[in-house]
């Protein structure tokens, strides 16, 4: 299968979405490159008593529009061109939601899997020692992604605040509640992800109730499975996928149940009832929705022919290729694309920041409330798009977001 480098797809889209608009040459170039890149070395000491050099990257990607935004991932086979991608897509789903934010990444090329406790917070304190300058509520401010979580979001911010003498909770977000963090945050992607999928119901008449799948099933793809049936009112789970393989059910799957499995045993394979598939089969499958909640370049040209769902809600970031898109979007297949999809978790993240300025904490409903009507106006705003332009829904997400950026670019006397 043909390798992607989801760099060069994200800058793809910059320079499509750009010429629709009839930018000038000057500002394409100035939103298809990050603004700022950062790469640096950490030293920690191991608990075997041995010093260990870890490679870090953060990637500024655009801050017209306000302070840096995106998350940080932990991971051994990290690039700067991963995290150039992560930090444009950033950019575009603060845009898209209209979010006063811009958009970054960050990453560290280690195997958490590998390291003890005490070793990830030495190294989590170390990469806000190497940025501790280049951070902070008004420039840049971090998250969870990739093996982090909201623990490494305390010890981040922890040192922050060690080094700067202040209060700053909002300098990292998705942290635990007890130290800022807001309700609403440990589901937002896929509540996000979800309320779109109802908004495509009820503009194009899918069908909810009918049968759906879910390609990864981490946090993301979890909670996919049981909010689609709180939101959406049924639907029958029918086949998951994670690293370890894929199963299916035509009967249909018990989300809760899945769940606790996947949570005792570490995957979904050998659940009861279920038959085991082979990962790329699930994409074949006839069901009305199917979410892509794995990887980047999971649907490309080689498979998208054989995708039968009616509605992709993409909670991956960057799961199909331009040539996949052209050839769903031939067959009639309804994308709602990953920055808009699974922007409901840098949304929420932006409400914690707001909450963290004041020190005054929403109730969970009204976090999702508001989630919700940004999210449906969101929607709307690029199906207008989609009539306007003539073009697919990506596209036409890509549209509003280049657009958003581009005027705040001009308007600031950059280009």
């Amino acid at each position: 299968m043909e390798s992607y480098n989801s760099f060069a797809v994200a800058q793809q889209h910059v320079t499509e979405a750009a010429r629709l608009l009839h930018l000038d040459e000057a500002t394409i170039e100035l939103l298809r490159w990050p603004q700022r890149e950062f790469s640096f070395t950490l030293h920690v000491k191991m608990d075997s008593g041995r010093a260990r050099i870890f490679h870090a990257y953060r990637v500024q990607h655009n801050h017209a529009r306000g302070p840096a935004k995106g998350g940080i991932r932990f991971h051994p086979d990290e690039t700067i061109d991963t995290i150039r991608a992560l930090a444009s897509w950033m950019t575009w789903k603060t845009a898209v939601m209209d979010l006063p934010l811009g958009g970054a990444k960050g990453g560290i090329r280690c195997d958490p899997k590998e390291m003890s406790e005490r070793e990830l917070e030495a190294l989590s304190r170390e990469y806000v020692r190497g940025l501790s300058e280049l951070i902070g509520e008004d420039r840049d401010i971090p998250a969870p992604d990739v093996y982090t979580n909201p623990q490494t979001m305390a010890w981040m911010m922890d040192e922050y605040e060690t080094m700067t003498r202040g209060h700053h909770p909002g300098v990292m977000t998705d942290k635990p509640q007890q130290v800022g963090g807001t309700e609403g945050r440990r589901d937002a992607t896929a509540r996000g992800g979800v309320i779109a999928v109802r908004e495509a119901c009820a503009m194009h008449g899918f069908d909810p109730t009918r049968n759906y799948a879910i390609q990864g099933f981490g946090n993301a793809g979890q909670r996919a499975a049981l909010l689609h049936q709180e939101i959406l009112g049924g639907g029958r789970l029918i086949a998951v996928s994670d690293s370890r393989g894929a199963i299916y059910c035509p009967s249909g799957l018990d989300p809760k149940e899945l769940v606790m499995h996947k949570l005792k045993t570490g995957s979904v394979l050998n659940f009861p009832g279920s038959t085991p598939i082979q990962r790329e089969s699930l994409l074949e499958l006839d069901v009305e929705i199917l979410y892509p909640a794995a990887l980047e370049n999971s649907i490309t040209k080689d498979n998208a022919d054989v995708i039968k769902a009616r509605v992709i809600c993409e909670l991956a970031n960057g799961p199909t290729t331009p040539e996949a898109d052209m050839i769903l979007h031939k067959k009639g297949i309804h994308v709602i694309p990953d920055i808009l999809a699974s922007a409901g978790g840098v949304t929420v993240s932006y409400f914690e920041i707001v909450q963290d300025s004041y020190s005054y904490f929403w109730d969970e409903h009204t976090v999702h409330e508001r989630l919700d009507a940004r999210l449906a106006k969101s929607y709307r705003t690029v199906q207008d798009a989609v009539r306007e332009k003539k073009v697919h829904p990506r596209m036409a997400a890509m549209v509003v977001a280049v657009a958003r950026v581009a005027q705040a670019c001009k308007l600031r006397g950059w280009v």
